[in-house]
């Protein structure tokens, strides 16, 4: 029995000084880099950290990145990314230990990471234990993982505000609860910058070949000038920086019976307020024209959401409302009365995804636009693949007869993307990404945790601004 005793008072202490050892590690990694900034709040993260990674590199500070979202990536200080790596595919907020020391080896000026962490706890030992940023940023507060951070708005504020960086800075472009920010960033000695979003002019926005909002671009700007990051240097980077998977998108395809169709994945956007500003937005660019139809999936364990993006369907006004996935009662008892005879039932969860597609089809006029919201797994993944399956629809574009006059849509393959017209070749627009620095693609597969720790990538020069060698 005492050899037991013994064994367990050895493992013990052998753990607790790995412990101390990693951690000794993992917080000398974090003092290599100088300026951490960790990038939370409910929509729009991913987004984001691309949008403040490339307007710092465009400023020519070295700066890594790490996205969450809808598809993790490594994004490297010349733009190119990978996949991250988890074991059995399962993410743990642990992983930011590996990605810290990883991004240490490249002695970066910067690193921009997204939060990943929902728990309100765990979100506070992401902040104090794991990142320790500089700068913290907090881009909204909606209505979303209300089950760990609710019940109210209110909460979820105060937990979002468990990553603001103590006797640090903090940006947001949140309006409606920015006394509670105000009042969480004092308890923590953080200086609050909110950013006005309309400081971004029609003519910025346009500079992107995707779509993003002015709140992002105006929050990346603001951490840009922090700095010391001139405007217009941070916008030519942010241009040039490439999207997230999970972007909006809008394509085009041919459907069965030659009907045209405009499809705009919206899935992302899982809060109602984030869903009504895509869209809007959409309609505003006429990247979706109406007839507009939407298309609801729903959940079994999102029944509350199912409600809620029945309930907006008077604000969007479609010709008609398809719900798919189970179960649709959820969905189709929040739509108010007026509405309920646009209705179209197409609900079960073996139903076959082809079928739906079919009935969808039949449905929709020669020409029309159709909005998916709600939650994407289930039956909107099994729908998104059959229409990847029809031809695009490479017809001549039609452009709204009102609209901004410097807009074009540009179709490469089945993708529509709303650039400057006179980049609307997408020629033009291939031959602007083919530098290494812009090109979104590939993901070279890179060993995410090398060892021993040093540089992936010894051949790159990597310099200050000022031009002395890292």
């Amino acid at each position: 029995m005492l050899y037991l005793y013994l064994v367990l008072l050895v493992s013990s202490a052998v753990l607790f000084v790995a412990g101390v050892v990693e951690q000794r590690r993992h917080l000398a990694s974090l003092e290599s880099i100088p300026t951490r900034v960790l990038v939370n709040g409910i929509r729009g993260k991913s987004s984001i950290t691309r949008l403040c990674a490339g307007a710092l590199r465009g400023g020519g500070l070295v700066t890594v990145a790490k996205t969450t979202g809808t598809a993790a990536r490594f994004i490297h200080p010349d733009a190119t990314e990978e996949p991250v790596y988890r074991k059995f595919g399962i993410a743990n907020v642990v992983e930011q230990v590996g990605i810290v020391r990883r991004a240490a080896a490249y002695r970066p000026d910067a690193l921009v990471i997204e939060c990943m962490a929902v728990m309100p706890a765990l979100q506070e030992v992401n902040q104090t234990k794991l990142i320790r940023s500089t700068i913290g940023v907090l881009c909204n507060v909606r209505e979303d993982h209300l089950e760990e951070m609710g019940p109210t708005l209110d909460d979820v504020a105060r937990s979002l505000c468990r990553s603001m960086p103590y006797d640090g800075i903090c940006v947001t472009a949140e309006r409606d609860r920015l006394d509670i920010l105000q009042e969480e960033a004092d308890r923590r000695r953080c200086t609050l910058v909110p950013v006005d979003p309309e400081t971004v002019s029609d003519e910025e926005l346009r500079g992107f070949s995707w779509f993003t909002f002015k709140e992002n671009v105006a929050i990346a700007l603001k951490v840009a000038e922090l700095l010391g990051v001139e405007r217009q240097t941070a916008l030519r980077g942010m241009y040039d920086a490439p999207p997230d998977p999970g972007v909006l998108s809008v394509e085009r395809y041919e459907a069965p019976g030659g009907k045209r169709l405009r499809f705009a994945n919206v899935f992302a956007a899982n809060d109602p307020e984030s869903t009504l500003m895509n869209i809007h937005q959409l309609l505003d660019l006429g990247a979706v024209q109406r007839p507009l139809n939407v298309l609801i999936n729903c959940r079994p364990d999102r029944v509350e959401r199912n409600g809620q993006m029945g309930q907006i369907v008077p604000e969007l006004a479609p010709d008609q409302v398809f719900l798919i996935g189970h179960p649709t009662k959820s969905a189709a008892d929040a739509i108010p009365a007026e509405w309920r005879d646009r209705v179209v039932d197409l609900g079960g969860d073996r139903r076959d995804a082809r079928e739906v597609l079919d009935r969808i089809v039949e449905h929709l006029g020669p020409r029309s636009s159709l909005v998916a919201i709600g939650n994407i797994h289930g039956q909107g993944e099994l729908l998104l693949e059959e229409l990847a399956e029809l031809p695009p629809d490479e017809g001549p574009e039609e452009l709204p007869d009102e609209g901004p006059e410097e807009l074009s849509v540009c179709v490469t393959g089945g993708d529509t993307q709303v650039l400057p017209v006179y980049e609307a070749d997408a020629s033009a627009y291939r031959d602007r990404v083919q530098d290494a620095y812009q090109a979104p693609y590939p993901y070279p597969y890179q060993d995410p945790y090398p060892y021993p720790y040093q540089d992936p990538y010894p051949h790159h020069d990597y310099r200050h601004p000022t031009g002395e060698p890292r």
